[in-house]
């Protein structure tokens, strides 16, 4: 393993992850076991009525999602602005989800945090793996693919495969790799979370840049099935602990958030307007939280890290 020596970002984004009411009837943050999440947060969790708070390890501090722009945010216009810094909302004059419109492909090609950083320099990766049926359909030509994966494509990133995966080079996207063996693939092992997020750390040490995209938060929030979003934000955790029981503050900064609310609230299945927490951990974080209050700052916040890394 080629080991980077200089400072590292690690990004890890949950869809669909908003400031919430302190309700475990409606929110399952307050209903699921997240010992890892509250340890980072000595104790804490981020609600509406908490919204910017310190703990000894991590920074809170809630970015606005809406973008001054009416209607619910969506997912292709919230991470076309998280990835790229401009606000892709206020460009198309409206929210889109949950691909990115077409209109907003030279914006991701041009200014997404993967070419970005290539022209600086970094090295990067986006940690998911994929299966074949992705690649095949990516293969296509058809453009409905999210704003992460255009990303990559545009920035001439190749997409971590099963193969990456079985040799714990990448991560599933549902984090244990149950679903693979409904794929085609029964011989690939399934993983523990805490094993899978130390495989994320073990290959964040080769880049500058890690990307992991979790978006199970998003499809459990429109399933408003209680059981169902505890379970993936405890999986989450159980990720989050792994990685942090390697984690090194002096080396590398930790970046938790997301591009809309919606699991936060499931008294309803749609979007909300509410803020996304960003978690900050490690090097440099009182640097980047004074950066941060909206979307369109996470991508110049991260690029500005590394360049004076």
């Amino acid at each position: 393993m080629t080991i980077h020596p200089h400072h590292r970002v690690v990004f890890l984004f949950w869809d669909g992850v908003g400031y919430g009411r302190k309700d475990p009837d409606i929110n399952p943050f307050f209903r699921a076991r997240l010992p890892h999440l509250r340890s980072l947060l000595d104790g804490r969790l981020p609600h509406l009525g908490l919204r910017r708070f310190e703990s000894s390890l991590a920074s809170v501090v809630p970015l606005n999602a809406t973008l001054r722009v009416e209607g619910l945010p969506q997912s292709g216009t919230g991470q076309a602005s998280l990835f790229t810094g401009v606000n892709a909302a206020k460009l198309i004059g409206r929210h889109f989800g949950p691909h990115p419109t077409t209109t907003l492909h030279p914006l991701i090609e041009s200014k997404n945090i993967f070419r970005q950083l290539g022209e600086q320099g970094r090295t990067r990766c986006f940690a998911n793996a994929f299966p074949r049926q992705f690649f095949e359909y990516a293969a296509s030509g058809k453009r409905r693919l999210s704003v992460s994966t255009l990303a990559c494509r545009y920035a001439n990133l190749g997409l971590f495969d099963a193969e990456a995966l079985s040799r714990d080079e990448a991560v599933s996207a549902d984090i244990t790799r149950v679903r693979w063996g409904e794929l085609g693939y029964p011989h690939l092992p399934v993983v523990t979370s805490k094993e899978a997020g130390i495989h994320l750390w073990q290959i964040a040490q080769r880049y500058s840049f890690t990307l992991f995209e979790y978006w199970l938060t998003d499809y459990a929030g429109h399933a408003r099935d209680m059981a169902g979003a505890v379970e993936v934000l405890e999986r989450f955790d159980g990720l989050l602990g792994g990685f942090m029981e390697k984690f090194d503050p002096t080396l590398c900064t930790l970046l938790i958030t997301s591009d809309h609310g919606n699991i936060e609230d499931l008294s309803t299945k749609s979007h909300t307007r509410v803020p996304v927490p960003c978690i900050v951990a490690g090097r440099r974080r009182d640097e980047i939280c004074t950066t941060l209050s909206n979307l369109t700052h996470v991508t110049p916040s991260i690029l500005s890290l590394l360049s004076n890394a």
